[in-house]
């Protein structure tokens, strides 16, 4: 049942796969807020030599200046956490490219672009003569689609630049902005009105295609980019959006590369195999549901950018229950859509339902019942990582169970913090501090190792860690029994320092003014890393026990680095 429903995230929420939820949560290191701040001396030369700019889904800090007192790494870390730190990267990248590549396939199916397919192919073997001849132009055709393609990609890096591209993810100005444009991009689709290029650029491009040899095929490849951009260009729009907020260098090119790809390998296959396009199915009504399907999608995943603005400045407008009805309901009306009970002005009339048609919408409408049970609780483990905090749900019948193991403190609302972050944020059954200086206090007094979670109200990959690991009964009742936990949010946008404690970091030149500014100093500046979540498992004197760890979604794994570390911690008793 697990698999099914991460088999229907995938159809449904295409661009977000669940294979490889690398969407970082990265520190803001940036002052732009819809509020006024402290103004940050411009002076100040911001350091990142030192500074390790990763994924967050497993974070090597074997490095000489955090392992203070060790001198080899814990063979038990190096075991769990060494061989997948090489592929971190590459993983992430992959995840970007797969997401492309879907995306290129749900754009071939449009309406302006599906219908040319036999139109081009023909166009080849009848202006070519001879099929070796065609299969070349063909080729190179589809090669230039996906050289435009990616150096738009590369574009975005060039003017955005890596470090601007690593900040995108937890800036509050740009992912309201993301969450406009990807409203309009739905409405868009659902025939609201259509996102063109200018005619006569578009003339421009389209007349210089009728010239000969690798200029006319460059050409024809660009009119094929410009004349259906109002039917890529939300689907464009959204994979550089979604790659650019992952946070990697190339995550922009990398999606183009497999947009283009998937976009592109049809028109040679079919050059190649020209036979084939008799099993294309015929064109018609269904280009259009394409699009409005996108639409609704689109419209479902700009929620996400609208949550992660709404948990930053604290409106408490888009708490989880809203959040999961608006889903709901947007979910439902696809549903409804895909079965023929809703119609909009572009639609052709619907005289049966298609067994392909049915089977997605029969998986449409199971995941709306799967959501239903989160509207009183329900942990939604197949989603959890796009959904609010469970912390944010005001209606929770499983509000009362809770572990027996739970070492939860009469005074715990007296900590530092605790008011604020507690009562949205931390899973049921876990009482962490949310003050670095307390916690390690805390840690000092009952002798316990300290669990540091670097974590932030946008961070995916922390929420899938909650829910997937973290909510396990074995793990929560080592953390709540052997550790004092702190949370440390980066990302927040509302708590801020006394005047009298801020200071300008000596690692990054910034202005620390925020409790979240601090903390993501305390994580650049210890640990040199800024990727969520980062797991730190300190001795009471503020020690690193053993290396640090990202993301692990394996409840074992994750329980034997926590028990190495509590092994250590005894050993130097």
């Amino acid at each position: 049942m697990k698999l099914f429903f991460k088999f229907l995230i995938l159809v449904t929420l295409f661009w977000c796969s669940h294979t490889v939820i690398a969407q970082d949560s990265l520190v803001n290191l940036t002052d732009i807020e819809f509020s006024d701040g402290d103004e940050v001396d411009s002076s100040a030369v911001v350091n990142f030599d030192d500074v390790e700019f990763t994924d967050g889904t497993n974070v090597d800090s074997t490095k000489d200046v955090l392992l203070k007192d060790s001198t080899q790494v814990d063979s038990v870390q190096t075991v769990l956490l060494g061989s997948d730190e090489a592929n971190t990267e590459d993983s992430s990248l992959w995840g970007i490219f797969i997401t492309g590549v879907l995306g290129g396939f749900a754009a071939f199916f449009m309406p302006c672009i599906f219908p040319m397919v036999p139109l081009t192919v023909s166009f080849f073997t009848k202006k070519a003569g001879f099929r070796s001849k065609a299969i070349s132009q063909a080729f190179m055709y589809g090669l230039f689609i996906i050289v435009i393609y990616v150096a738009l990609g590369m574009l975005i890096t060039v003017a955005f630049g890596p470090e601007a591209l690593n900040e995108l993810s937890t800036n509050g100005i740009f992912n309201f902005f993301f969450f406009l444009l990807l409203v309009v991009f739905a409405t868009s689709f659902l025939g609201a009105f259509e996102i063109t290029l200018p005619s006569s650029f578009v003339n421009k491009i389209d007349a210089n295609s009728d010239k000969g040899g690798l200029v006319g095929l460059f050409f024809m490849s660009a009119s094929l980019a410009v004349v259906s951009f109002s039917c890529t260009g939300p689907i464009i729009g959204t994979l550089l959006v979604e790659a650019a907020t992952r946070g990697e260098r190339l995550g922009p090119a990398i999606g183009m590369l497999g947009f283009s790809s998937a976009l592109a390998i049809p028109f040679v296959l079919f050059a190649m195999f020209p036979s084939m396009l008799k099993s294309l199915p015929k064109s018609g009504g269904w280009l259009n549901s394409v699009k409005v399907v996108l639409g609704f999608l689109e419209l479902a995943l700009a929620l996400k950018f609208l949550s992660n603005v709404d948990l930053a400045y604290n409106w408490n407008f888009l708490d989880r229950e809203v959040y999961l009805a608006l889903w709901i309901v947007i979910f439902g009306l696809l549903g409804l859509y895909l079965i023929g009970k809703i119609k909009f002005s572009h639609d052709s009339t619907l005289e049966y339902l298609s067994v392909p048609r049915t089977i997605i919408a029969i998986l449409v409408f199971t995941f709306v019942i799967y959501m239903i049970p989160g509207m009183w609780g329900a942990p939604l483990k197949a989603i959890s990582a796009f959904l609010p905090p469970v912390g944010t749900q005001d209606f929770d019948l499983t509000s009362g169970i809770t572990s027996s193991n739970t070492t939860a403190h009469v005074d715990a609302s007296s900590r530092k913090h605790y008011t604020y972050f507690h009562s949205k944020a931390t899973i049921k059954g876990m009482d962490p501090y949310y003050d670095y200086e307390e916690a390690l206090a805390a840690a000092k007094e009952q002798n316990k190792p300290l669990l540091v979670d670097f974590t932030g109200w946008n961070c995916v990959n922390c929420r899938k860690m909650e829910a997937e690991v973290w909510s396990s009964p074995k793990i929560k009742n080592l953390i709540n029994t052997e550790f004092i936990l702190v949370e440390l949010y980066v990302d927040d946008k509302v708590l801020t320092l006394p005047e009298s404690e801020h200071y300008i970091s000596p690692k990054t030149g910034k202005n620390v003014n925020t409790v979240s500014k601090r903390n993501a100093d305390l994580q650049i500046t210890r640990f040199e890393s800024n990727s969520q979540p980062l797991y730190a498992l300190l001795d009471s004197q503020g020690e690193l026990l053993v290396p640090t760890s990202g993301a692990v979604y394996d409840i074992d794994k994750y329980e034997a680095f926590l028990q190495s570390a509590l092994e250590k911690f005894k050993s130097k008793e």
